[in-house]
């Protein structure tokens, strides 16, 4: 059944960006240090947010402005009916939303004083977006401007979603956490989103030190464009449409806690693309998201509005 009740999808003639991906719970820990091998510590009190990285993703959009709508799956459970209220609370159409299979998905967070986080995913009902689920959601493609998609979901589903783009919608894809892509994946990817981990693991012994190398690397495996998020030194761009890439600085700002600014970052370059903004542009503005999602605890609760952002 449908998060909103048991019709297909319905919603906007026209969505400015389509999140394909996953809804988590995340439950979160603080600890004074993250463990190592056969190691415990302990850690203050565990607390619930709604989360995963296609909901972390719609809510960022949405809270931002954009017309946004949701394909996930989650469990008819706690877990899931949490998801299914922050969506709507961030003005999310949820109607692609799934309900059933399998638990919501679940990701077990430690984050330290210093803000760095470590992230184990138990996919749940992530893991049961199929294909077919892709097939069945034609009118909210049809309707997308761009489409946004991530890697907690199985691959098989992911390039369903790059077949079932239209010719005038863009795509964007975090690989993350990050998997081998198939070719016609990366050739549909405008842009493929990368932070510094997930373009080394792609390009792996090719790397190179330097993120115009990987850049250089990226686009040659084909995508249409690169963005490498480069943390408090901002995002790398490249498009093989213009000329060489292009660094975009960050802000300077205190970080609090880091879940989730990748996500916000992705989502507000993903909204910005779909108004028809040029790439270097939507990455500045991203930049902007990304840095003021690190200064509050926590994903979702995290996420800036516009005014927060034109606050920096």
């Amino acid at each position: 059944m449908y998060g909103n009740d048991d019709s297909a999808p319905s919603g906007p003639s026209r969505y400015d960006l389509l999140v394909v991906g996953s809804a988590n719970a995340d439950l979160v820990v603080g600890v004074d240090r993250r463990p190592g091998a056969g190691e415990t510590v302990l850690g203050t009190d565990l607390v619930v947010h709604p989360g995963g990285k296609g909901a972390n993703q719609a809510v960022a959009a949405a809270r931002l402005g954009a017309r946004t709508a949701l394909l996930a799956r989650v469990g008819d459970d706690a877990h899931g009916r949490l998801l299914l209220a922050s969506q709507g609370e961030a003005g999310v159409d949820t109607g692609g939303v799934l309900v059933g299979g399998a638990p919501t998905g679940v990701a077990l967070i430690t984050v330290d004083p210093s803000g760095d986080n470590s992230i184990v995913v138990s996919p749940g009902a992530n893991a049961r977006l199929t294909p077919a689920d892709i097939r069945a959601a034609g009118p909210l493609f049809a309707s997308a401007r761009v489409v946004s998609v991530q890697l907690e979901i199985p691959l098989e589903t992911v390039t369903e979603t790059a077949r079932a783009l239209g010719p005038d919608v863009r795509l964007v894809l975090n690989p993350s956490p990050p998997a081998p892509l198939p070719d016609e994946v990366l050739a549909a990817c405008d842009p493929l989103v990368v932070n510094e981990h997930e373009a080394r693991y792609i390009l792996g012994d090719n790397a190179g030190g330097t993120p115009e190398s990987w850049a250089r690397g990226l686009t040659a495996l084909g995508p249409r464009s690169v963005v490498i998020t480069l943390g408090a030194d901002g995002a790398l761009v490249s498009d093989t449409r213009a000329g060489a890439p292009v660094r975009v600085p960050s802000p300077r700002v205190a970080a609090v806690d880091t879940t989730g600014a990748g996500d916000a970052f992705t989502a507000a370059l993903a909204w910005r693309l779909g108004l028809g903004e040029e790439l270097t542009g939507a990455a500045a503005f991203a930049v902007r998201v990304g840095a003021a999602a690190v200064t509050k605890e926590g994903a979702q609760a995290s996420f800036p509005t516009a005014e927060e952002v034109s606050a920096l």
